[in-house]
């Protein structure tokens, strides 16, 4: 049998040749060179303490518009973004009840009126005709008992004119609440502002208490921030807040106006009323506002150009020791004049870029450098 023989000899034939042949070993690719970039060494510097909270941009002033009476809007003309003067005629409401009311009303003012007229002047005629009797009593031509009879006439008559004037006057109250039950019918501004929201339509019953309009006095906003209760103690009138709203475009320096003395039991937190005197401010913004506190803390503070957002990401360009340029996610905090506070992602003396950032490119090695100062 010599087949094992030969497969035995043609195996230690290949073994051979793959020994004998070149082996190739794959180098890893060189970096990228970069150059123009603006570099600075981080610092952990001593910052003030801050307390940032969130809020909600509301009117100073506001004006909720209900249906006094029920009835059915017959007339609309205003809508949400509608500016406003008090007094304005929003809208109508068609109740022929109050109307029915009203117009009964002055119809018995006309009854009463005429009443008393009609005993006055019985009261003009028992007046005469008992001072002729009186007359007579005293010359003895009339006997006592007819005398006192024209006397109680008289008084009798009196007390009809006052009867008379009293059911006057109370018709003219009734008719006076009628009429202004029926001016229930008209919808009328109660504040000059801008109509910011619209519950009802044309033709719709509504019933007394019903919201019809919302008005926002233009004149004042504040932003509604809700502080922790644990710093109570460390927000009162007159703290300063800086303030931001994203909707608005930018922040400002404001100062608390109010703090409401109770608590909400359910995120324990209660409310700082801030002025938002900035054009551009309507209610129901979100806003924050950055307290600062007693004491420091230890923070990092960079220029904000160094810092960019990818996507849903916020970084910064760091080189390493290496000079191996590379993306380093970050989170930020409050914002100080150009300068941006980093509350995590950076350690001091860490190196970053602060200009040039159109060129950096991860993975890439630093060709030349600049020495940057601290922020």
């Amino acid at each position: 049998m010599r087949y094992p023989h030969r497969v035995a000899l043609l195996l230690a034939a290949a073994l051979a040749v793959s020994g004998c042949s070149d082996t190739k070993v794959h180098a890893p690719p060189v970096p990228p060179n970069v150059s123009g970039l603006t570099l600075m060494t981080v610092t952990v510097q001593e910052l003030p303490e801050t307390l940032d909270a969130v809020g909600t941009v509301r009117a100073r002033s506001s004006a909720l518009v209900s249906a006094r009476i029920p009835g059915t809007i017959s007339l609309l003309q205003a809508r949400e973004g509608d500016r406003v003067h008090k007094g304005q005629l929003l809208g109508q409401l068609d109740s022929h009840e109050n109307v029915a009311h009203a117009a009964g009303a002055v119809a018995a003012i006309d009854e009463s009126r005429r009443g008393l007229e009609e005993a006055q002047a019985r009261l003009k005629l028992a007046e005469a005709t008992f001072a002729r009797f009186k007359k007579l009593f005293e010359e003895q031509a009339l006997t006592r008992q007819e005398f006192e009879t024209r006397q109680t006439e008289r008084d009798l008559a009196q007390q009809a004119v006052a009867r008379a004037e009293a059911r006057l006057r109370q018709t003219q109250e009734a008719a006076r609440a009628a009429g202004t039950l029926a001016d229930y019918t008209k919808i009328i501004a109660p504040i000059s502002g801008v109509i910011v929201s619209k519950q009802a339509n044309l033709g719709a019953t509504v019933f007394p208490g019903q919201a019809l309009f919302t008005i926002d006095d233009e004149a004042g906003y504040q932003l509604e921030l809700a502080i922790p209760e644990s710093h109570l103690r460390d927000v009162k009138s007159g703290t300063t807040v800086q303030v931001t709203i994203d909707a608005a475009g930018g922040s400002f320096t404001s100062h608390v106006s109010e703090v409401v003395p109770t608590s909400d039991p359910a995120s324990r937190t209660f409310i700082a009323k801030v002025p938002a005197l900035r054009k551009g401010v309507r209610s129901g913004m979100f806003g924050r506002g950055s307290i600062t506190l007693p004491g420091n803390i230890k923070g990092v503070r960079v220029p904000k150009t160094a810092v960019f957002e990818r996507g849903a990401l916020t970084a910064v360009w760091a080189v390493g020791t290496d000079d191996i340029v590379r993306m380093r996610l970050v989170k930020t905090g409050r914002i100080t004049g150009d300068q941006i506070e980093v509350l995590s992602g950076l350690q001091s003396n860490d190196r970053i870029v602060t200009a040039g950032m159109d060129k950096a490119v991860d993975g890439a090695r630093m060709h030349t450098t600049s020495a940057g100062g601290k922020p």
